[in-house]
């Protein structure tokens, strides 16, 4: 059975990016630290640093490892949070990253339902990129990502389908493109577009659009987050992409959608987790309840 002892120092020496460094940190001696990693590394038989002039770098296998420990140590934190919590009469925290049509329309009555039923449980709603939403997954910052699975399998995750969205193209009202019975694809590729950074797989089917109607993809001229990309497009002739189910939130910001041939982009949604993390009840609850809203709703 593996040492915790030498799991910790394996992680601080990962995080470090020295031995030297990493025995400062916790308070071993250099020679102790490095007989500690040479003692994991017989056990797993495998080398999980190469030395280099400039420090150490972790092999492959080196940062399979302290990704997993990392994970380890961030449960036993979350852990030790929920102690503290639990016994000043909170009872957990639930933490959710989620996309834009899910914060402003799908997520607010479920959540709203959920705090009613566990009143105790602190519930984190976050937005941002969806590759960062996932990279946060993985690192165990949230508890699961509500969105698009319209994403490669991953070997970590699990993907629960639960209902499927289309985006169309929004713009303000009163815009040129706006009342049009039918905007052809050309016409609108000639204004300029706001999208979400750090989200590919949305910028990516809004580029398909237009390629799959011979025409270059638009051009972009602000990256921001979603509310970002409304407001402007309400100040601007700008075009964005939401999805059409969030009408009644677009109406309320004096925004419109643009009528056009074929599909935009059509998506299977829902919710993922980690595969080799256990659900807590916080989680199974409001799993319980989204189903339930979606269930109505679709």
């Amino acid at each position: 059975m593996l040492q915790t002892r030498r799991l910790y120092h394996f992680l601080a020496i990962a995080n470090s990016g020295s031995i030297t460094q990493a025995a400062d940190q916790i308070g071993v001696t250099q020679p102790a630290l490095t007989r500690s990693l040479k003692q994991l590394e017989n056990e797993l038989n495998v080398l999980l640093v190469e030395r280099k002039p400039s420090g150490i770098e972790l092999t492959p296998e080196g940062k399979i490892l302290a990704r997993r420990v990392k994970l380890m140590n961030l449960e036993y934190q979350h852990a030790l949070a929920e102690i503290t919590e639990w016994s000043r009469g909170v009872r957990g925290r639930l933490n959710i990253a989620a996309g834009p049509t899910w914060i402003c329309w799908i997520l607010p009555p479920v959540i709203a339902e959920f705090q009613q039923a566990y009143p105790d449980i602190r519930v984190s709603l976050t937005g941002g990129g969806f590759e960062s939403q996932l990279e946060r997954l993985l690192s165990g910052d949230v508890d699961a990502v509500c969105g698009t699975l319209d994403f490669p399998a991953h070997a970590e995750l699990v993907k629960e389908p639960l209902t499927r969205l289309r985006h169309t193209i929004v713009a303000r009202d009163g815009h040129p493109l706006a009342g049009e019975e039918i905007v052809s694809p050309r016409d609108i590729a000639r204004y300029s577009w706001v999208i979400l950074s750090d989200d590919h797989v949305s910028s990516g089917r809004i580029g398909a659009y237009f390629v799959a109607n011979g025409l270059e993809p638009p051009k972009v001229v602000v990256e921001t987050n979603a509310f970002g990309a409304l407001f402007l497009v309400r100040s601007s002739d700008l075009l964005t992409t939401f999805a059409s189910a969030a009408k009644p939130v677009l109406k309320d910001l004096s925004l419109t959608t643009i009528r056009h041939p074929g599909t935009f982009w059509d998506f299977e949604a829902g919710l993922t987790r980690l595969k080799t993390t256990r659900p807590s009840a916080a989680l199974n609850a409001f799993r319980t309840i989204l189903r339930s809203h979606l269930a109505d709703a679709n």
